[in-house]
């Protein structure tokens, strides 16, 4: 029996983004990402909990935007700025204690290198993890498959390629450990 396009997309293989399927979820949650933008902060917290699929105490400034939410995984006292964006085709998930400075992503989808397969609409996606007491500054890009520590900071405008271990200061593009903490 053949998985299909989400199935292989949540276990990890290459899929087809352009499934109907995947393109009615991500409908769905651009619609629920509108709302939660255009509610006031007090109002928004249900709206959220549908994106996400549970209760969370995240404090995420709007505007934000995300693939399907149900593949995010929020720890307590999360606090997000402005423009945090999530691309959730893996699994996002994020300690407790974390903050997110302005325009931050966290993609967990790739794309082949090879023209063909690329136009035709084949994707892959890496989770994301990233530990209590994190802070990512302004700008950051965090690729798919990428490990961040317990306890560290990474400066703003980093992109992050691979792993960062806990408890240090990383910065740069691409991203590598200054001192550790």
């Amino acid at each position: 029996m053949s998985l299909t396009p989400k199935q292989q997309m949540l276990a990890g293989e290459p899929y087809l983004a352009n499934d109907p399927e995947l393109v009615a979820e991500r409908r769905r949650t651009k619609q629920l990402c509108h709302r939660y933008n255009q509610e006031p902060v007090d109002l928004n917290r249900p709206v959220l909990a549908e994106l996400l699929g549970r209760e969370t105490d995240a404090h995420i400034e709007a505007p934000f935007r995300c693939d399907y939410g149900y593949n995010i995984q929020l720890g307590r006292n999360f606090y997000a700025n402005y423009n945090l964006t999530v691309l959730d085709c893996a699994p996002v998930t994020i300690g407790d204690n974390v903050f997110v400075a302005p325009n931050v992503v966290l993609s967990t989808a790739g794309h082949p290198v090879e023209v063909e397969p690329r136009i035709a609409g084949w994707e892959f996606a890496r989770p994301i993890t990233i530990g209590d007491n994190v802070w990512l500054g302004a700008g950051v890009l965090v690729l798919p498959g990428v490990t961040i520590g317990a306890g560290t900071t990474i400066g703003a405008g980093s992109v992050v390629t691979r792993d960062i271990p806990a408890g240090v200061v990383a910065v740069g593009n691409p991203c590598r450990v200054i001192r550790t903490l």
